[in-house]
C-alpha cells in the first residue's frame, strides 16, 4: 500500500479506515473487517466513544501491534496541560495499547498551546510516535509551530471536491506537513455521488464515484480515511491504486470547488461556541 512519510521519519498508509459516526455496537465488526481486507490505518478519537471497540478489533485481528497504525485525538475539553495527560492515559487504556502512532488536537479552540505542550512531552517520552492537529487554519497552524518545539506532522482538514482546500494544501506541502482529508465524500452533501462530472469520470475508468474521489485526493498527495459499514464499499474504497486520473480529469474535478464547506462554517460563532464548550465526559 502507498505510504506517506512524516518529517520525523514515521511512515503512515495513505489510505485508512475512519470510524467517525459508526455506532459503538458496530465498530469492532467494521474495524475487524477493514483489517481483514488490508487496511492498516485506523482513525478514531476520544469524542467518537469507540476507542475500546477499535482496540478490541486490533487485538482480534491477530496482527502485530506494529503492523496497525492507530490515530486518536484529544478533545477540546481536555486542553489544559494536566487534563491532556490524563485524557491521553484514558485513550491508551481504552485502546488497550502502550503507545499511539499519531495523536491529534481535535479542534483549534481552547487552550491548545497547553495541550500541544502536553503532546510534545508524551512524544518525547515515546508514548506517541507522531503528533498533529485537526481542522487548524493555516494561520493558527503556523502560529502553533513557530512558538513550540515540535512541528506538527499532519493537519486533518475537511477536504473533498466541493471544498478542496487548495491554499491549505499548498501551505502544508511547503511546510512538509501531511494533508489528510476528513469527510472526503462531503458527508453525502450536494449530490456528490450523482454529480455528472464525477459520474462521467467514474464510468470512463469502470470505477465508482467514491473511488474516483479517493484517487483524486491521493493524487493530490492527500491521505484519505473513508468510513463505511458495508464490506463491499470498504473493499472498493481501498482499491484505488490500479488507475490514474488524467490531467484533464483532475482539472475537471478542480472546477467543482466552491471554496466553502457544505458541512459547517469554522467562522460561524454559534458553531465555534458549541464545539468549544462540548463536553465528552464529566
Amino acid at each position: 500500500m502507498k505510504e506517506v512519510c512524516f518529517h520525523n521519519g514515521v511512515r503512515m498508509p495513505a489510505i485508512g479506515f475512519g470510524v467517525y459516526q459508526i455506532d459503538k455496537n458496530d465498530t469492532q465488526r467494521c474495524v475487524e473487517e477493514a483489517l481483514s481486507l488490508g487496511y492498516r490505518l485506523i482513525d478514531t478519537a476520544a469524542s467518537y466513544f469507540n476507542e475500546e471497540e477499535v482496540g478490541a478489533a486490533v487485538r482480534a485481528s491477530g496482527l502485530a501491534r506494529e503492523n496497525v497504525f492507530i490515530t486518536s485525538k484529544l478533545w477540546v475539553q481536555d486542553y489544559e496541560f494536566e487534563d491532556a495527560l490524563r485524557a491521553f492515559d484514558r485513550s491508551l487504556e481504552n485502546l488497550g495499547v502502550d503507545y499511539i502512532d499519531l495523536y491529534l488536537l481535535h479542534k483549534p479552540y481552547g487552550n491548545y498551546y497547553a495541550a500541544w505542550r502536553a503532546l510534545e512531552k508524551l512524544y518525547h517520552e515515546g508514548l506517541i510516535r507522531a503528533i498533529g492537529v485537526t481542522s487548524f487554519s493555516s494561520e493558527r497552524l503556523q502560529d502553533l509551530f513557530l512558538h513550540n518545539e515540535v512541528k506538527p506532522v499532519l493537519n486533518q482538514l475537511e477536504t473533498h471536491p466541493f471544498f478542496q482546500q487548495k491554499a491549505a494544501n499548498a501551505f502544508l506541502r511547503a511546510e512538509g506537513i501531511v494533508h489528510e482529508a476528513w469527510a472526503p465524500f462531503a458527508e453525502g452533501s450536494n449530490g456528490i455521488f450523482t454529480n455528472p462530472t464525477l459520474e462521467a469520470i467514474a464510468a470512463a475508468h469502470g470505477k465508482t464515484v467514491a473511488q474516483v474521489i479517493l484517487r483524486w485526493l491521493n493524487q493530490r498527495g492527500v491521505v484519505v480515511i473513508p468510513k463505511s459499514v458495508h464490506t463491499q464499499r470498504m473493499q472498493e474504497n481501498l482499491a484505488i491504486g490500479d488507475f490514474t486520473l488524467s490531467a484533464a480529469e483532475m482539472t475537471a474535478i478542480a472546477a467543482l470547488d466552491t471554496g466553502r464547506s457544505p458541512i459547517y462554517d469554522d467562522m460561524d460563532l454559534p458553531t465555534v461556541r458549541a464545539i468549544g464548550l462540548h463536553r465528552i465526559h464529566d
